[in-house]
């Protein structure tokens, strides 16, 4: 694996929540800059060998707007 990507969404109770989409990595943070530490950490701990870690991490945010018709 080259790459693993990571659903992010804002938390209704403030800060980020992220989830790997094809393994079961799963983290949160309240900022931006900490969300990307502990993505990284995550697949540290994930694939503790480095010759099967991903070499790249990829951050999709998702946002829902909802309002009034």
């Amino acid at each position: 694996m080259t790459e693993i990507v990571f659903l992010v969404e804002e938390d209704a109770d403030g800060g980020y929540n992220a989830r790997a989409l094809s393994e079961s990595v799963v983290t949160q943070a309240e900022t931006f800059e900490e969300l990307r530490e502990r993505v990284r950490d995550a697949v540290r701990c994930h694939f503790p060998e480095e010759q099967s870690r991903p070499k790249l991490i990829r951050l999709h945010f998702v946002r829902d707007e909802v309002f009034a018709a």
